[in-house]
């Protein structure tokens, strides 16, 4: 997720007609696409997301309203504000034609808000739609829809492995690899405590940053266990989830966390102290490589081509899983107001975006992993950033496995909620499960 901090609307006029997925991706059927806008037709559809950034959405734009004939009418905002603002204007019925969403807690908050997209889909790629999509995406569009619900409130634009990068300048300046385990992670942080640079840099004050590194921890402590407990199969309280809480609470007790990790927010503070080189390590994910994006006005040296960053999977857990696992997913999903004042232009909106004009724009500034396969960027300024996105989508997202979202909204606030009380030393973790049991007890 990358937290955009100015809100701005931006309205563009397109000229001409829907047309065929552009760069390698699929199409289905028979390769056009399904959803046109007939010659003359025009409209207006208004989007309003954190996700993209502004000026990467203002490429799409330009590039799908030529594609569409649509206007879009787009405000990009900081995920919070935007949260607020969704939430409003649901509460109100005046949600945008298109909007950003996250998969679980988020789309399912919303799902009576949302028109089904399964047939704007089939309209556009053909029956087979769902081939040319990355499974684990699709799997998580529909988590946490009412048994016997399957439809899709809202399909993947962008998905992403979670992760932790490292600052290669300075882990080579010391003689280290990236930490593949527990103990070379305090080893690492130790050596590199005696430099200016923060060996392990964590903004823990974000619930969304604080859970994907719980995930991470918690299925290399039992693979798939703290699932098993959303879903009801098990306790918050079992020992295998107190545990990676456990774990968590020893990113600051022993020290592998900086000094008020609480108080730093991933964007814009965390990740420009790393963007400056004054962090050795940082959980963030495959969005990351969006860093090196040529269209940037300025790029810091670390971050052209990626000269400086090199990705690395959180370390094994002793007695956990002898291999990390893989945790991500979508990074930002897209749905249709159930309201859509032209249902079928949003679709050509949202379809454009996910798999044409507007996605080749969105892919070009690798903005994060594209939700369907055989969209890559149409130039690559360095081998290691090419390198770095083959990795990501040949290796890693195939291989995702763990989710990085909770279904429920009251469960992801319980554990992020229970997550800020063990770092600053309120709850142990044991009162920290018992807590995430109680939210969910609540519930029934």
């Amino acid at each position: 997720m990358r937290a955009q901090s100015i809100a701005v609307a931006t309205t563009l006029v397109g000229l001409v007609t829907l047309s065929a997925c552009a760069g390698q991706s699929n199409t289905g059927g028979d390769g056009e696409s399904g959803t046109e806008v007939a010659e003359g037709d025009s409209g207006t559809v208004s989007f309003r997301s954190w996700s993209p950034i502004e000026q990467t959405t203002m490429q799409m734009i330009e590039a799908t309203e030529a594609s569409t004939g649509a206007e879009i009418d787009a405000t990009i905002f900081n995920y919070p504000e935007y949260i607020v603002d969704l939430q409003t204007r649901a509460g109100s019925g005046t949600l945008a034609d298109v909007v950003g969403l996250q998969p679980g807690a988020l789309t399912q908050q919303y799902r009576e808000n949302l028109m089904p997209l399964q047939d704007c889909a089939e309209q556009t790629w053909g029956a087979d739609w769902q081939d040319q999509f990355y499974p684990i995406g699709l799997d998580q569009a529909r988590m946490g829809n009412p048994d016997g619900d399957d439809n899709f409130y809202a399909l993947p634009l962008l998905t992403q492995t979670v992760n932790l990068w490292a600052n290669s300048e300075i882990l080579d300046e010391a003689g280290l690899e990236p930490p593949q385990t527990w103990d070379e992670l305090t080893a690492a942080v130790d050596t590199l405590g005696e430099g200016s640079a923060v060996p392990f840099l964590l903004p823990a004050q974000d619930s969304w940053l604080r859970n994907v590194v719980f995930l991470q921890i918690a299925n290399n402590v039992s693979p798939g266990t703290v699932y098993e407990a959303e879903s009801g199969e098990i306790p918050w309280t079992d020992p295998r989830i107190v545990e990676a809480i456990g774990w968590w609470e020893r990113l600051f007790t022993d020290g592998i966390a900086q000094e008020g990790a609480i108080s730093l927010d991933a964007y814009p503070s965390g990740a420009n102290q790393f963007e400056a080189g004054e962090a050795a390590m940082i959980p963030l994910g495959a969005w990351w490589i969006q860093q090196s994006d040529p269209s940037r006005e300025s790029i810091p040296p670390l971050a052209e081509g990626m000269a400086g960053f090199e990705p690395f999977l959180f370390p094994t857990i002793p007695g956990g899983a002898t291999e990390p696992q893989f945790v991500g997913g979508i990074d930002v999903a897209l749905g249709i107001s159930a309201n859509a004042s032209d249902p079928d232009l949003a679709c050509a909106v949202l379809t454009d975006w996910i798999a044409g004009d507007g996605a080749q724009v969105l892919i070009n500034t690798f903005n994060d992993i594209p939700a369907v396969t055989g969209v890559s960027p149409q130039e690559f300024t360095s081998e290691k950033q090419e390198e770095i996105w083959g990795l990501f989508v040949d290796e890693w997202l195939p291989q995702v496995e763990y989710s990085r979202y909770f279904e429920d909204p009251d469960i992801d606030k319980a554990v992020a909620d229970a997550l800020a009380a063990v770092a600053t030393g309120e709850a142990t973790p044991e009162e920290a499960a018992q807590s995430i049991q109680d939210a969910q007890d609540a519930r029934r």
